[in-house]
Formats: structure tokens, sequence, C-alpha cells
């Protein structure tokens, strides 16, 4: 980042505006913008962060000179010593150029892309709020001699101002928070300045975004989270159904009794009743002792069904059951027993497309529908993928013991153009997968990595989302494994189901008839894979 050029502003005539903006209504996204860019301005330096403290790592807020994907970033304090010493003092700390602390922005300043910080000037303070450390602001500088006695004293003269401005941003959220509330739409979820959110406890989530549909998002999911109805999260795979059924939860007044995960998809069917309702002794073979079922451990908290759509239609009676009377009835037991237990569900299926072909019940599906929530795949939430990139940058520039990680502005782009049909589970691997490969190839450790379009391998993972591919000459057996006639499919579920028919017979001769390895192919959970195979009349029952 090169120096401003220009001669800084006076004290008092460049933080006259922001003063100005304190008794104007902003967003405080926009409002703690100003504050960098103003530092950045009157310091005459490349690059200023405001960082929030959140469970021992800080979080950039606002920056400016930085790269676009360190608004991602989380820095642990343990891991940065620069970060750890500014944050425990309470007077201005600067590191002089021939400081041996490595500096946490290395190869992330916007005209320096990937390459490592010069001898430069680095200082920087800790801001409190209520007496507590909230957080800390840096400076960097390319041109030594920068921050001299009297920057320093500048910056000093700056804090009280810089705390109000966080000050009244956080009361600008919490008066939002208020009114929303007020109104009937409880805003503590709401995306708009999700800057300011109040500070998370320990375990608690952070999602991360910026875009309008995640805002949207984040919006509905707080006015549904304080009620009591059951909620149906619907999307791809990866766009992280688990972690908004956690959000659900946590932002509920239900978030101090369990949270009990199921996923519907790997129980076995001849064991799926017994692990959701419980069963007594002697109920089956093997039933040594009574057992809770997860329903019951769930009592007073909220009960998770992931892949509700692979649910036996025998367990579906039983759980419309629940959803109806708040009943339950151990495997084997005479009587049955109350529970207090919200349901959260999900979903990648079309579940009525399931209804109509008699996989799934119908009563069940509007039981589990009263407030369906479509979670947005990440191809629509813009330049959110390099917030998220930057996220798993540093997560593994942390695992792998690298001194710096980051995209070059080709692989920014690259992963801007790519759809994610995997989605944010996708992005994650593709990163993680790329940082092992730059290691594989011998970069040097204590040098900035910098991932470049070839180590993301996007092109091998294609363009769109998967589909199953089948030749038109290929013969479809029918409904019952029977050829179709010539003039084909009566229905599309006949075509889907023909089709998908097809590309597993081909999968299995491909590899031998092992299921495994043809789900592999599929990109299916084999699980899945053996219940669909059933399905479509390719296995016994």
């Amino acid at each position: 980042m090169t120096n401003a050029t220009s001669s800084p502003v006076s004290v008092l005539e460049g933080l006259a505006g922001l003063c100005a903006d304190l008794g104007t209504e902003l967003p405080s996204a926009v409002r703690l913008q100003r504050l960098v860019d103003l530092l950045r301005q009157q310091f005459a330096c490349g690059a200023v962060a405001l960082l929030r403290l959140d469970d021992e790592r800080l979080r950039p807020l606002a920056v400016s000179g930085l790269v676009g994907d360190a608004l991602g970033r989380r820095f642990a304090v343990a891991q940065h010593p620069r970060l750890a010493a500014i944050l425990a003092r309470h007077e201005v700390t600067c590191f002089e150029h021939d400081s041996q602390l490595p500096d946490p922005y290395d190869g992330l300043l916007d005209t320096l892309v990937g390459e490592p910080l010069p001898v430069h000037d680095c200082m920087g303070v800790a801001l409190h709020l209520e007496g507590r450390p909230w957080g800390v602001l840096t400076l960097d500088a390319l041109a030594m001699g920068t921050f001299g006695a009297a920057a320093r004293e500048r910056l000093a003269r700056c804090v009280p101002l810089a705390e109000a401005v966080v000050r009244v941003a956080r009361l600008e959220q919490e008066l939002r928070t208020l009114r929303m509330a007020a109104a009937g739409a409880p805003g503590g979820l709401s995306g708009g300045d999700a800057a300011q959110e109040p500070a998370r406890g320990v375990g608690e989530l952070e999602i991360l975004g910026e875009s309008p549909a995640l805002a949207r998002l984040l919006h509905e999911l707080g006015v549904v989270a304080a009620s009591e109805l059951p909620v149906l999260l619907l999307g791809e795979t990866g766009v992280g159904k688990e972690l908004f059924a956690r959000l659900l939860h946590q932002r509920s007044g239900r978030r101090t009794r369990p949270l009990v995960h199921v996923n519907c998809a790997a129980l076995p069917e001849s064991l799926a009743e017994s692990e959701l309702f419980g069963h007594v002794r002697g109920a089956f073979s093997g039933a040594v002792s009574d057992r809770p079922g997860r329903f019951e451990a769930a009592e007073g908290g909220t009960l998770f069904l992931d892949e509700v759509g692979e649910l036996p239609l025998s367990v579906q009676a039983k759980l419309l059951r629940t959803l109806q009377n708040g009943e339950i009835q151990r495997l084997g037991a005479d009587r049955p027993k109350s529970v207090n237990v919200r349901v959260v569900a999900a979903t990648n299926r079309n579940l009525r497309e399931q209804v109509a072909s008699g996989a799934f019940r119908a009563d069940l599906y509007h039981r589990l529908s009263v407030y369906p929530v479509p979670i947005p795949p990440l191809r629509e939430r813009g330049s959110d993928v390099l917030l998220l990139a930057g996220r798993f940058l540093e997560l593994n520039r942390a695992r792998l013991g690298l001194r710096s990680l980051r995209l070059s502005p080709e692989a920014q782009a690259a992963l801007r153009r790519y759809p994610w049909p995997g989605n944010v589970r996708e992005l994650e691997h593709v990163v993680s997968r790329a940082a092992l490969k730059a290691l594989s190839r011998g970069v040097d450790a204590n040098a900035i990595v910098t991932l470049e379009p070839a180590l993301l391998d996007l092109d091998a993972l294609g363009v769109a989302a998967p589909a199953l591919q089948v030749p038109e000459a290929a013969p479809a057996p029918g409904p019952a494994g029977a050829p179709l006639g010539e003039e084909g499919p009566a229905t599309l579920r006949e075509a889907v189901d023909a089709c998908q028919r097809r590309a597993i017979a081909q999968a299995l001769d491909r590899h031998a008839g092992n299921w495994s390895q043809a789900a592999r192919t599929l990109e299916v959970d084999a699980s899945n894979l053996h219940k669909l195979a059933r399905r479509l009349g390719l296995k016994e029952r």
C-alpha cells in the first residue's frame, strides 16, 4: 500500500465531520467505515483496520487499504503477538521498522497483493467500552518514521472519539432491535448491521456474509426463532442447514435446553423408531434395558431432524402423532408419554414430489412445513464467497503453520464466477485442498503463499451443478423394470425414475456391482443410494 501523498489534514478539521455524524442515524457499517477512512487520511498511512474482540479472536469490522477477504478473517489473539501486545495495553503501542514480530496483514495490503510487507511502521491502540476491552485500531505505514511521537500523541487523542463512534453504533443497533421487537419482528438476526450485533458468548455461532440474500434470511429466522412453530429448512446440499438450525435454537426461548441433532439418512430403517422414540426392556432382541430416544433427550429444547425426507413411512406416522399431540410412545411400551420439544427439520429434497410419489406422508409434510425457510445457495450470495474464503484461508494458514495465505486477484475472480453446486462446504474443501497442494509443491512456510486459479482446480470440478448424463439411445426400463413403449414415460415422474435407474445401473456396471464406488461416482451418499435403489425397484426391500 503506498502512503497518501497529500499532507495530513488537521485534527480538528478532519474529526469535525465525524463528530457531526454522531448526531445522525447511519448504518453501523457506514459509520465505522467512515472512521477508518478518516484515520487513514489523517495519518497519511497505507492501511487502517478496526477489529472487535470476540471470544479470544479479533474480527475486522471495517478496513481501509486491505484486500476484500480481510473482513472474513478472524485473528486468534494467541497467534498474533502484535495484536496481543496492542490489546494488552491502555496506551498507544508502536512497532518500529525493525520489529521481529510477524505482521498479521502480511500479503493483505491491497496494493501489495501477495507481497511481504517491506520494512514499515505499525502502531495500534486498544479500545474499551464500559471499562472492558472491546477491540483494537491498527495503522500501518510503508514509510519509515511515519509514526513518530507526534503521530502517537494524535492517535491517543483520537481514542475517546473512536470509542464514542463504536458506542453510538452499538446503541443504534440495540435501539433498532428494540423497535423491531416492539413491532413483533425480533431484530437480533438482522443482517443489515451484523457488524454490531451483540458480542456472542463462548460457543455461539457467527453467520458470515453481507449479501442482501443472507440479510433477508437472517431477518426471517429472527422472526420465527421466538415462536414455537415447527420450521422446515429447505436448501441444496452444503448451504449450512445445520448451522441455521443451531442459530434458530440459540435465538429461541429454548436456548438453555438441549439441541439434539438426528441425521435421518443415517438411521437404519430397522432402528429408526427406537432411536427417535426409545424402547423398553424386551421390546426386541437385544433390548436388555429401557432406553430413552432422541425426543426425550431433547426435552424442553429443540430436535433437529436433518434429511427428514429419508425417514421410513412407518416412522413418519409416529412422528406425525408426536407433532399433533405432543406425545411419544417408546417401542414396546403400553402408555404414551408427553414431551415438550420443538421440531426443526431440514431437507435438500423436493418433499412435494415425494408426497406425490407416495414416499412421504402429505399430512406430515403439512405439519413440518408450517414455516418453510429456503436457504439461498452460495451462487446467489455475491461477494459473500470472498468473505467465506477469507475465513477458510485464515483457518488453513493457522492449521498448516504458514506465515500468510491469500488468493491472487485472478483466483478471487474465479471463485466469484464458479457456480458452487456444493455451496459453502465445497468452498471450504476447495480452499483447504489448494492450500495443501501449495504446501506439497514445496512452498516456503515462512513466505507469503498466494493461491492461483490453477491450484483451486475449479475447471476440473466443472462449471455447473452435478447432473446425471444418460445417452439418448440407452434403453429405459419402466417403473417395474420392463422396457418402456415407443411413446416413452407417461409422466415426468416416470421419466425421472427411468433416468435414475439408468444412471445407477451404469455406475454399478462400471464398478462391478460395488455400491460404495457407484455412490462416489454419482456423488450421492451411499445410504441414500441404497434407499433410492429400493424405491426404484433395483434392490429388494
